[in-house]
């Protein structure tokens, strides 16, 4: 495309294009204009929207492509005499770009950026567009409420109904529904409210509008944010990227939402399963797990041999910045989830799940079988990974861990796993009732 027909485009986009939301074409431009050094105003100028607009797309999507190792982030850092140990420090000078802070908003194609050691965000047009139509899918979808909310809803406005007031008499008696005539309306003719026996005839007035259809589905509306940047075919990419890659593959596994729950994580280069015991199955205690296998293995180790997890997109996964990140914020591995119904995507830990259902079959009380402590995870652990692997040329996972691994082998013999000789081996029920 020659030059001045670029231009002739962007001058019709600016004149026709004001009030509609920004597609990837002009985020690209966005991108475009912050690597060469414009202004949110020379990029707004160039897509014809406002300069406001500009900017709270760039601070909206940015990401925080680097973290700073000084905190606070001072100035003076290079020239400190303090071992960056005072956030009170007479001397500190706190870090301020303008590039960065102002205009236009982010560090890409910033000449300093290599040798720059302080915060940086980096805009990225692809990432932007996929988070936009991430939170333009959830606003989109569902009835924006709980179960339990539903029904709070219900309580009040069923009866009320059932007495022939109106929509209008409803909210106006009762503001603390948050609700509009038109949005009321629109519950009661969709089935909303069905299931609490209130049907779109009980209204004093039936209106005139096209009825939905009566299967409307209620929900707290997911952030799939997390999903940005750590899908499958993000962990291609990944792995394509780079050579002798670490996986390690998480999942869980439970009999009934009540527990207990077993997180399992599979080291793909040992053919190792391990199993962390909970009492819950949260996206908060996901994250322990995780800060526990480091603490296990310790950062250098984990760092080495945890460099990518891949697991499914269960809510308990979630938190994927706490999974990839430690406490002071710097990233210790790279989380990638599978795709919706894709297991054979980490079928080399379902394979093992098998093996776990031997000990702990579905159906049954775990917590009465006997799976009631860290301990007892270590138990199934030990027999499972002391099973001689015909893919392994006769030699357990343990044994290839010890033999390829000594470090790692000796961190989970100190956390109480232990190597099983054959002919002890358990993969039973009674294992958990056994006293080892």
């Amino acid at each position: 495309m020659s030059v001045s027909l670029f231009h002739e485009r962007l001058i019709i986009m600016a004149k026709s294009n004001k009030n509609l939301h920004l597609t990837l074409s002009e985020r690209e431009i966005i991108q475009r204009g912050i690597e060469n050094g414009s202004t949110k105003t020379s990029i707004a100028a160039t897509l014809g929207k406002d300069k406001s607009t500009i900017g709270k797309e760039i601070k909206a999507h940015r990401v925080h492509s680097h973290i700073c190792s000084f905190d606070p982030a001072c100035a003076n850092k290079d020239r400190c005499k303090h071992h960056h140990a005072y956030k009170n420090c007479a001397d500190l000078v706190v870090f301020k770009c303008k590039r960065r802070d102002r205009s236009p908003g982010a560090c890409n194609g910033c000449p300093k950026y290599q040798h720059c050691r302080f915060d940086k965000f980096t805009y990225s047009a692809d990432i932007a567009n996929k988070e936009y139509m991430a939170d333009l899918i959830n606003s989109r979808e569902g009835i924006n409420m709980t179960y339990s909310e539903l029904k709070a809803l219900a309580d009040i406005i069923v009866p009320l109904i059932k007495k022939g007031q109106s929509p209008y008499q409803i909210i106006t008696s009762h503001p603390e529904l948050n609700i509009s005539e038109k949005t009321l309306y629109n519950y009661i003719e969709s089935g909303v409210f069905r299931q609490f026996g209130l049907l779109d005839i009980d209204l004093r007035v039936k209106t005139r509008r096209i009825s939905k259809k009566d299967s409307v589905k209620y929900k707290k509306r997911e952030d799939r944010k997390f999903l940005i940047g750590h899908t499958y075919d993000d962990f291609i990419s990944y792995t394509d990227d780079n050579d002798n890659v670490s996986i390690v593959e998480m999942d869980t596994v439970y009999n009934g939402q009540s527990g207990p729950f077993m997180q399992t994580f599979k080291f793909l280069s040992y053919s190792f399963m391990f199993i962390i015991y909970h009492e819950e199955k949260t996206a908060k205690v996901m994250v322990e797990g995780v800060d526990l296998l480091e603490s296990i293995l310790g950062k250098e180790l984990f760092l080495k041999e945890v460099e990518v997890i891949k697991t499914d997109r269960g809510s308990e996964f979630s938190d994927a910045e706490g999974l990839e990140k430690d406490n002071d914020g710097s990233m210790r591995t790279h989380v990638f989830y599978c795709d919706p119904m894709a297991s054979r995507q980490k079928g080399s830990l379902e394979n093992y799940h098998k093996e776990i259902r031997y000990i702990c079959p579905k159906g049954t009380n775990l917590q009465a079988l006997g799976l009631d402590s860290q301990e007892k995870a270590n138990l199934i652990v030990s027999h499972i990974n002391s099973q001689p692997k015909e893919y392994l040329k006769g030699k357990s996972p343990l044994e290839m861990m010890e033999f390829l691994n000594p470090d790692l082998y000796k961190r989970f013999i100190e956390f109480g796993i232990k190597k099983i000789e054959n002919d002890d081996i358990i993969l039973k029920p009674y294992l958990l009732k056994e006293d080892n």
